[in-house]
């Protein structure tokens, strides 16, 4: 299968100086363009042993200081993080011949942080947290729509607390790359790299 890139091509004038900036614009435009998950990206974490993993996480908020997501602290990628907290994020969005790749630090967010936003999630989800061991072999579903009875049951007249073992990580970015596919695969890269005076350096890579 092959599929020619329209020709779009991105230009160090027409990029933000600032990383964060960028993102936003691009980001906005898939939101825009009512892409499927826009904030949808694939975390790349690495084991004990050195071997990479990756699995779809969704985008919950980001700033200046990096991008968050949520998860069951006990999970395969918590577990990474917690001895190499090393990561890689990618924001595929193919529709609009981009892709957004972020590698940074990730850092555990306090309970706080985790609380303020597990109160924003529909009320199955916040029983979800409680029902799922992730990451862990399991028999069947059968178990996981039984534990779910079982917790609506638990938590039926009061509010879902806080699982102790749900947080949320922040990325704070070391590099960005903004992708722009170009025609005869002549795609456009930039790669932004901070220094240690917090500036943003900007350099294009061959496709």
């Amino acid at each position: 299968m092959r599929r020619e890139y329209a020709s779009h091509p991105l230009n160090v004038e027409n990029l933000r100086k600032d990383p964060f900036e960028q993102f936003r614009d691009w980001i906005e435009q898939a939101v825009s363009a009512q892409l499927l998950e826009p904030n949808a990206m694939s975390l790349a974490t690495v084991s004990d042993e050195g071997r990479p993993f990756i699995r779809t996480v969704l985008l919950k908020e980001f700033d200046e200081h990096g991008f968050v997501f949520f998860t069951n602290l006990e999970s395969t990628k918590a577990r990474h993080i917690s001895k190499n907290p090393n990561v890689s994020l990618l924001f595929p969005w193919l529709a609009l011949e981009r892709q957004a790749i972020i590698n940074g630090i990730a850092e555990r967010l306090p309970a706080a942080a985790a609380l303020k936003y597990f109160v924003t999630r529909p009320i199955h989800s916040q029983l979800a947290a409680w029902v799922s061991p992730q990451s862990r072999v399991i028999t069947s579903r059968q178990l996981l729509e039984a534990k779910l009875d079982e917790m609506k049951r638990k938590f039926s007249e009061g509010r879902i607390p806080l699982p102790s073992f749900w947080g949320g990580f922040r990325v704070v970015p070391g590099t960005f790359e903004f992708w722009q596919g170009g025609a005869h695969r002549l795609h456009d890269r930039f790669l932004y790299t901070r220094t240690e005076s917090d500036i943003w350096l900007i350099d294009r890579l061959a496709p």
